[in-house]
């Protein structure tokens, strides 16, 4: 779901002691990375455009931890491992293949099992805190 090139160490991310890296303020941190726009469900929509900062990114690409920001738009979205976000601003729906919808605004925590599949919907601009495993 979330993820992207940036590398740890850039912008607004700071090392401590023993490979400790920290962000002050994740709601405000700044400069993100682009790291693009997601193809849209529907051909013709305006897709929407991602950026962020890694702050880890283990042997094999497993863990990842970062911030991810994405704009409006809609998107089909098969998570492949493990993720938990905590959302920090913004707005979207997520709605299982199921049918089932589960709206996310600023201040919600999710958990993404590996094999979730169905759609995005970003309504607001949404940044959050990942972590994928």
């Amino acid at each position: 779901m979330s993820g992207g090139p940036g590398r740890a160490g850039s912008g607004p991310v700071r090392s401590g002691g023993g490979g400790l890296r920290v962000v002050d303020d994740p709601i405000a941190a700044a400069p993100l990375v682009d790291w693009g726009p997601i193809s849209p469900a529907k051909t013709g929509d305006e897709a929407s455009r991602t950026r962020g900062v890694l702050l880890h990114k283990g042997e094999g690409g497993s863990p990842e931890t970062g911030i991810w920001e994405c704009t409006p738009g809609t998107w089909d979205c098969h998570v492949t491992r493990d993720e938990f976000c905590h959302f920090l601003t913004g707005r979207c729906v997520y709605t299982h293949e199921s049918g089932e919808r589960t709206m996310i605004r600023g201040g919600v925590a999710a958990f993404f099992p590996a094999g979730w599949r169905g759609r995005c919907e970003v309504i607001e601009t949404v940044r959050k805190v990942y972590m994928i495993r």
